[in-house]
């Protein structure tokens, strides 16, 4: 008797096709993969497309905590043991093509195909490293420093070879909300790079290298730094005249 060759799963062709338990969607730009509070049955796998993810304070304010591409997978807190409710909206910044995968199917493949546990693994670690350096940038970099980071990872800069591009169409007013600062302020840093040649646009913004130079380098103009302290041969020489001013008193 002939043996039959097991067929090997393939994650890319599943994650490329409906089935069961799964199907294509296409978004718009602004609409929603979910929001915060819908329950968390289903994720979502990016195939073509940017999305972000939001969350809202109980006071009203929103605020990204993490930019998602090709590739990236969205709504991955369904597979806690516990059904719940979404912690976060996610919404497409471009038009984005996504294949929605039912909880259920999602554990079941997870559950059976080993190499398909690992393709997820390794892209939920890539992203929980990125949202550790968001959280590392919000903390120590100024503003104008985040804004630059945002633009460079819209842009997909970063990695040897790849050429200047677009990003996708964007407002000032998200990308303020992004960085966590004023429209104003966006504004003035934004108008400060096209001086310095990191960025042109001309109804869409190109992301130039110089920029990417000017953050790794940390060369990017600060707005408000801070004086240096006088030195202490500076202070010496102020007090005769601060001395001789006494006097004249």
């Amino acid at each position: 008797m002939v043996e039959l060759e097991k067929l090997q799963f393939d994650a890319a062709a599943f994650l490329a096709s409906a089935g069961v338990g799964r199907r294509i969607i296409e978004l718009a730009p602004r609409d929603n993969f979910f929001s915060q509070g819908d329950p968390a049955d289903s994720v979502f796998y990016i195939q073509k497309g940017r999305a972000r993810v939001t969350v809202v304070s109980s006071a009203g304010k929103e605020a990204t905590i993490a930019l998602l591409s090709q590739g990236d997978f969205a709504g991955e807190e369904a597979l806690a043991t516990v059904v719940g409710l979404r912690l976060a909206t996610a919404t497409a910044i471009t038009a984005c093509t996504t294949l929605k995968i039912s909880r259920e199917e999602m554990i079941r493949v997870m559950h059976v195909e080993h190499s398909f546990q690992d393709l997820f693994l390794r892209v939920i670690l890539e992203r929980s490293m990125r949202i550790q350096a968001d959280l590392v940038d919000q903390i120590f970099n100024s503003s104008e420093k985040r804004l630059a980071r945002i633009l460079l990872l819209m842009a997909e800069l970063g990695k040897p070879g790849e050429p200047e591009t677009f990003i996708p169409p964007i407002s000032q007013e998200t990308l303020a909300e992004m960085v966590g600062t004023t429209r104003s302020r966006v504004s003035f840093f934004m108008n400060r790079f096209r001086r310095l040649g990191f960025i042109e646009y001309k109804g869409r913004i190109k992301v130039h290298k110089s920029l990417l130079n000017a953050v790794l380098l940390d060369r990017l103009p600060e707005a408000n730094r801070p004086r240096p302290p006088a030195s202490a041969a500076a202070r010496t020489r102020s007090k005769p005249a601060r001395s001789a001013l006494q006097g004249r008193n």
